[in-house]
């Protein structure tokens, strides 16, 4: 089987960065210095729209920002410097990529990955992004036919394959451990992200954390889902510089689950700080549901970083000041991988 070279692969994908940075602003068609028509570029406003109506999480404004987020990974600098100089696999293999459907094209990597690994991305989108991931991998291939060989779409069974990247919950891992555990695979399962506050943040960080925590309605799991905070830390703090996201409680999936879980909490009579579009809960849990955030107090830096590095497994990546920069969890870098494992590595291990 031949594919194209690595060099014209990645062009590929450095045009698709290029498409997508113009359709994160919602701008007119520009011609064709982006290489694609006008029609295809209404095609693309169009899969936008109806990936709100398959996915009532999938707002404009979100997918956009996922567009916006991918054209950036997809710089032609950084996309060379990731790629480095990688030898192809002496023989293509078949990669199963099942991927999540919780935010927009979140499978995306894993499909860029397995094609510049040299592989075929045998493409299962989830349930839950049909429309958004289809619309990807038909304009991928109207920029660049020439990696047809390389991209396999399933609407049904996954099929016979080679090796398997999948992720989900750690309900649906079980399920993936019990199917694909035979063939060499990546199998990832629910994580979170947390912040530790400091207490010397300023206005402009804790704002910026606002967007750590509600972009994508906090469904992903680079989404910060608890905050540690110090012992003497006024939360009406957090609540002031975040108030710039109160229509989010508008959004009606949104809203519903803040008025579910805090009817449910003042039943069980459950301390709460609420503002109307957020619940702040003290609890030791990592994760929390839509619409609330966990909070816990601490007496000493070392005591968080003993007990993140505890609980490192479930934690997809950390923001404050000596880990990742406030309003930085959803602009990964390609080298981000997701749960920490390579998946360059692992597909080169392949074949």
């Amino acid at each position: 089987m031949t594919f194209l070279p690595l060099e014209h692969r990645l062009g590929a994908f450095v045009q698709l960065g290029n498409v997508f940075r113009h359709l994160a602003t919602g701008g007119a068609w520009p011609g064709h210095v982006l290489g694609i028509t006008a029609d295809e570029q209404a095609a693309f406003e169009r899969a936008i729209a109806q990936a709100g109506v398959q996915n009532g999480w999938f707002t404009e404004a979100n997918v956009r920002h996922m567009l916006g987020a991918l054209g950036a990974m997809l710089d032609g600098g950084e996309l060379h410097s990731w790629a480095g100089r990688r030898n192809e696999p002496s023989a293509a293999q078949r990669v199963g990529v099942i991927m999540a459907g919780n935010i927009p094209l979140v499978g995306f990597h894993d499909l860029l990955c397995t094609v510049v690994a040299g592989h075929v991305a045998v493409v299962k989108p989830s349930a839950q992004d049909t429309v958004l991931m289809r619309a990807t991998v038909d304009l991928l291939l109207r920029l660049e036919p020439g990696l047809e060989p390389q991209l396999h779409w399933v609407d049904g069974k996954l099929g016979e394959v080679d090796a398997v990247i999948a992720t989900g919950s750690n309900n649906t891992a079980r399920y993936f451990e019990h199917y694909f555990g035979h063939l060499p695979h990546v199998i990832r399962k629910g994580r979170v992200s947390v912040a530790v506050l400091s207490g010397s943040e300023s206005e402009e960080e804790l704002q910026a954390l606002g967007e750590d925590v509600f972009r994508y309605f906090g469904l992903g799991c680079r989404n910060v889902s608890k905050l540690f905070v110090p012992q003497d830390l006024d939360l009406d703090r957090f609540f002031g510089a975040v108030y710039s996201w109160r229509d989010i409680v508008n959004h009606n999936k949104y809203g519903n689950n803040y008025d579910y879980n805090k009817a449910v909490w003042l039943l069980e009579r459950v301390p709460l700080i609420e503002n109307g579009f957020l619940l702040l809960r003290e609890s030791a849990a990592l994760a929390s549901p839509v619409a609330a955030l966990h909070y816990e107090r601490y007496g000493d830096t070392a005591s968080v970083a003993r007990h993140l590095e505890l609980v490192k497994d479930s934690i997809q990546c950390v923001i404050g000041h000596g880990y990742l920069p406030y309003g930085s969890s959803q602009q990964p870098s390609l080298a981000d991988y997701a749960d920490g494992v390579d998946t360059m590595a692992f597909l080169a291990g392949l074949g």
